[in-house]
Parts: structure tokens; sequence; C-alpha cells
């Protein structure tokens, strides 16, 4: 078995050279990062990212971010780029082109394609003096840096930077159009990240779902609310509508001696917690656990005092949001 002290050293080494590889990017990049911003800004298509190899592979995750992000990309293998897939790329476009070297054979053809058709070109190496970076209209420089391996000719020092420079393009552009969490919802529907950023609204139930009673109810007609809409809990309004209170099992348990005798008004306990639709369902949830409840009465804050819905912690679970 390998000895786990020097396998910790290999670990640290690689991930010190990796770090200084970066610090190195962030001291020496230019005004052609800039430039390459204002050069996406004013496309009116698609970023086209194009790399082979480890960069088309960094290629592929730096088009997912820039597209998750407001950036509309996409990836195009040069190799199938060649046998047909040129067509992908318009004059609408922008090509964003990695390679290391900058002289890999394979990018020739779209190359070429971008200077035929006048399609900006944004050119990532780590040569001063190769094809691509000559060829481009930005030309963005790596700086020179070791590489990881220890023998100096695996992708990994090098890869690590131009994964930092993609994900700096991707938030420099959302930064600059002021992409929210609503905008990144909205490309992220499913999984744990969908779930983070649903909002109440989105898992509240409302209309005719609301368990809702006046305070003057007889609690036999409010139970029979409780029961019916199936919440555990039934809301309880004033005369205008407000929701003034909130009969929960508890309520029940404590004034169980001539229950019936009694209105809503009387059992309810006043002035429950509540949560606006617009807050995220992670906030109900934490709020619900919290005050060891299972249910939320969702009231819009600047409104009237109205019930617009009520949240129940199995919707949120059910949905992810943990």
């Amino acid at each position: 078995m390998p000895d786990r002290a020097t396998l910790l050293a290999t670990a640290r080494r690689v991930i010190a050279t990796e770090a200084r590889g970066l610090a190195a990017l962030s001291e020496t990049l230019g005004p052609s990062f800039a430039e390459a911003v204002e050069v996406i800004l004013k496309a009116k298509g698609r970023v086209i990212v194009s790399g082979m190899g480890k960069s088309g592979h960094v290629g592929r995750k730096i088009a997912a971010t820039l597209a998750s992000t407001g950036t509309p990309a996409q990836f195009v293998h040069p190799a199938e780029a060649s046998h047909g897939d040129l067509g992908m790329v318009t004059e609408a476009d922008v090509a964003l082109v990695l390679s290391n070297s900058g002289e890999t054979p394979e990018l020739s053809d779209i190359l070429a394609h971008t200077r035929r058709f006048a399609i900006p070109l944004i050119g990532v190496a780590s040569r001063a003096e190769s094809t691509l970076l000559r060829q481009s209209d930005v030309a963005i420089l790596l700086p020179e840096a070791e590489e990881a391996c220890g023998i100096g000719i695996v992708p990994t020092t090098s890869t690590t930077m131009t994964l930092a420079l993609g994900d700096a393009l991707a938030v420099a552009l959302m930064e600059h159009r002021h992409f929210t969490p609503d905008h990144f919802r909205t490309f992220h529907p499913g999984g744990k990240l969908g779930a983070k950023l649903l909002k109440v609204a989105d898992l509240m139930h409302g209309g005719e779902a609301l368990p809702l009673v006046v305070e003057g109810t007889p609690m036999g007609e409010a139970l029979v609310e409780m029961s019916r809409k199936g919440f555990g809990v039934v809301g309880v309004t004033d005369a205008a509508g407000r929701l003034v209170g909130i009969v929960t099992d508890g309520d029940l348990r404590r004034h169980l001696a001539g229950l019936l005798d009694r209105t809503a008004g009387e059992v309810m306990t006043k002035g429950p917690r509540t949560i606006a639709p617009d807050q995220v369902a992670e906030s109900a949830v934490a709020v619900m656990r919290d005050r060891k409840i299972t249910c939320l009465f969702v009231v819009e804050p600047a409104g009237d005092g109205r019930a617009a819905g009520i949240l129940n912690i199995h919707d949120c679970l059910r949905a992810g949001v943990v």
C-alpha cells in the first residue's frame, strides 16, 4: 500500500502549484479580458466555445456556465465542426476558442470559418505568437506556469487557469446584466439548486384550498373546515377578511372543555406567524422548524392582511427544500 503521508504531500504540492498559476493569471490579466466581455455583450447570437482534448472538456464546462448565467452559449467540437457542425456557427455569434499551445491542428477549420465570415474570435492560449492568438480579434494570453504533474507535460495548471478564466468571464457578464437569483432559478428548475431557489408562491396552496373561517364561526363549523382542507389548522379572519388568528391542534386541546360552545375567535391564537409569497421556501422551512409547526399562512407584506395561501412543510420536503 502507498504511504499516506506521501500521497498527502503530493496532493498539497499539486494544489499549491495550481494556486500559483491562478495567482499569476490574476496578476497578468489585462485589457483583453475586458475586450472579450465587450465583444460577447455586443453579440446578437451565442458564444460558441471550442477546444480539443482537455481544453475541450474545459470548454464544455465554460459553455454550460455561460448558458446557466444568462449568456447563451454552446460547445462545438472542432473535429465535428470539420464534418458539418460549422453550420452551427453563424455571423451573429462569437467564437471562444481554447488551446494551451495555440497550435492545435483540429482547430484550423473553425478558425478559418470565423475569419471567412467575420465572426468575432476570442482566443485563449499560453503562447503569444501562436496561430490561435495571432488570428484572434481578442487574444487572452495565459501566463507561464508550471504544470502540477511533476514532469511538465500533463495539462493540470493550464486547464485550471482556463477554467478559472471561463468562470471570470461568466461572472463578469452576469454582473453586468444584473443577473438575479430569479433568473438563475429559471435556468435551474430541477435538482438541489432549483429547490433552494423555489419561492413560497411556487409551493403554497391558495384559493379554495385555504382553510379559513371568520371570528364568529362556531367551533363545530371550524372543525369541519379544518378536517375538510386537511392542513390540521384553520385561519381566522375578521369582518374585513384580514387574517387575525389561527386555530391549531394545540388550541383545541387547551380549550377542550366546552370547545363546541365557543367561537373560532375565542379559541384562536392571535397574531400568527406568516410569511410573504416572494420569500424563498427554504426560509419558510427554517421558520417552521424553529417554531415546531407544520404550516404557515402566506400574506402579502404590502397587502391588506388577507391570506394569499398556506404552505405545508411536507410540500417543501417533497420539492427537495430541506
